[in-house]
C-alpha cells in the first residue's frame, strides 16, 4: 500500500478486555462519523476496546489524497491504522457505508477481522425482487445542500428523516453534533464535487471473498431496501447472517440501541479473538 493514504482521526474508548478490539465505523450520509451514528449505542459497549475510525473525508479525518477507487482507498487506511495500532485482529461494528468498507477490509487483509456486524449496509445491488432504492441518498444529499443554506431543520428533514422511523423522536444534540459535522470544509467541498472521495469500485465479486463472520442487521422501516435485502445479502456472504429490528428506520442502533446492542453483543467475540 501507498504512504499517501489519508491519517484517519481516531477516538478511543473503553478499556475492557473481554475480547479483541472492536472498531466503529459510521454511515455516508452529510454530518456522519462514528461518534456521532453510535452515540446511542457506545454506553452499552463500555466494556469493550474501541476504536472509533472515522473514514476519509468525514468527521475529524481529511480528504482522500488521490481519486482511486472509494472503498478499497477506505479499506487500506483502516487497514493502516490498525497496522499503526499493532491490531493483529479486531471486531468491526459499523452502519451502511462502513459495513461495505468493513467488508472490503475482509476481503483484502481476512486475518484483520473477526467478527462484523453490519446495520444497513448494501455492497451491491439489490436482486430482482427485492425493493431497493439506491438514488434515496444521493437525493437526500443535494436536498440538503442544493436548497440554500444547509441549516439543522433541513439536515432534520432530508436525512435524519430517512435514519428515523419517528423523526420527532431525533435528540436535539444529534441534529447539532451531525449539523456541525455536516458545513466541515471537507464536507463542503465533497458537496460540491463527490468526486473528492473516490471513483466507484467493482465489487460485483465482493461477498464470495468477505471471511468475516457477518451479521447483517436492518431496520424494519428502512427506506433504502426492504429487509429482504438483508437475508439476501447474509445468503451470499460466505459466513453470514441477518436480524431485523422492528420499528427501525436506517440506523436502529439510534432508534432502538438496547436492541441493536443485544443482538450486536451476540454476535461478537467477548472472550477470545478467534471468530
Amino acid at each position: 500500500m501507498s504512504d499517501d493514504r489519508p491519517r484517519l482521526a481516531v477516538q478511543r474508548r473503553g478499556g475492557g478486555a473481554s475480547g479483541p478490539p472492536l472498531v466503529v465505523l459510521h454511515g455516508g450520509g452529510p454530518g456522519c462519523h462514528a461518534a456521532a451514528d453510535f452515540r446511542a449505542l457506545l454506553p452499552h459497549l463500555a466494556d469493550r476496546d474501541l476504536l472509533l475510525v472515522d473514514l476519509p473525508g468525514y468527521g475529524s479525518s481529511p480528504l482522500p489524497d488521490g481519486r482511486g477507487p472509494r472503498m478499497a482507498g477506505c479499506a487500506d487506511a483502516l487497514a493502516a491504522v490498525l497496522d499503526d495500532g499493532a491490531v493483529a485482529r479486531c471486531d468491526i461494528l459499523t452502519t451502511s457505508l462502513g459495513g461495505i468498507v468493513a467488508m472490503v477490509l475482509s476481503a483484502r487483509r481476512p486475518e484483520l477481522v473477526g467478527r462484523l456486524v453490519a446495520c444497513g449496509s448494501q455492497p451491491l445491488p439489490a436482486p430482482p425482487g427485492i425493493a431497493a432504492d439506491p438514488a434515496l441518498g444521493p437525493r437526500a444529499r443535494t436536498a440538503y445542500y442544493s436548497e440554500g443554506e444547509p441549516t439543522p431543520e433541513r439536515l432534520r428533514e432530508t436525512v435524519l428523516a430517512l435514519e428515523w422511523r419517528e423523526p420527532g423522536r431525533i435528540p436535539a444534540e444529534l441534529v447539532r453534533i451531525r449539523h456541525a459535522a455536516s458545513v466541515s470544509p471537507a464536507s463542503l467541498a465533497v458537496a460540491t464535487d463527490p468526486s473528492l472521495l473516490g471513483e466507484p469500485d467493482d465489487l460485483s465479486g465482493l461477498l464470495g471473498e468477505v471471511r468475516a463472520e457477518t451479521l447483517v442487521l436492518w431496520g424494519e422501516h428502512d427506506p433504502f431496501g426492504e429487509p429482504a435485502y438483508a437475508s439476501w445479502l447474509a445468503d451470499g456472504l460466505s459466513r453470514g447472517s441477518a436480524a431485523v429490528v422492528a420499528g427501525a428506520a436506517h440506523h436502529p442502533q439510534s432508534e432502538f440501541p438496547e436492541r441493536t446492542a443485544e443482538l450486536a453483543r451476540a454476535h461478537l467475540s467477548w472472550t477470545r479473538g478467534e471468530p
